[in-house]
């Protein structure tokens, strides 16, 4: 693997990024836009991914860098949850849920790869 240089270089980080766009985008609209709460929560939690990626890389320890790539990854399962919720009150469609879903297991894979790749090396 080449070194990575910057935080935006990491793929995951780049993921996570365009992840934030589509929350942005489905949580502004209708009811969802309305439910204050909720939509402050999965944005918050969209925003927690991508940015603890950063701030991990930042911190320039493995173990650091390791550390804030598990709390990225919770960050993945409270969005996932959001998701459940924001279907149940009719907030977004199946279509819509199986997007997000989707992106968020292909984020958790590589954050995961990741993680397993700095504690071998």
């Amino acid at each position: 693997m080449a070194k990575i240089k910057r935080f935006e270089d990491i793929m995951a980080w780049q993921k996570a990024r365009e992840l934030v766009k589509e929350v942005y985008k489905i949580s502004s609209k209708g009811g969802f836009g309305k439910d204050f709460g909720l939509k402050d929560q999965f944005r918050r939690a969209a925003v927690s991914i991508m940015s603890n990626i950063a701030e991990g890389f930042a911190r320039e320890t493995k173990k650091e860098f390791i550390r804030f790539l598990f709390v990225s990854h919770g960050s993945i399962a409270e969005v996932q949850s959001i998701l459940y919720i924001a279907l149940a009150q009719k907030y977004i469609s199946e279509t819509e849920f199986k997007n997000i879903y989707e992106s968020c297991i292909e984020i958790s894979k590589m954050i995961t790869g990741f993680i397993k790749y700095l504690k071998n090396t």
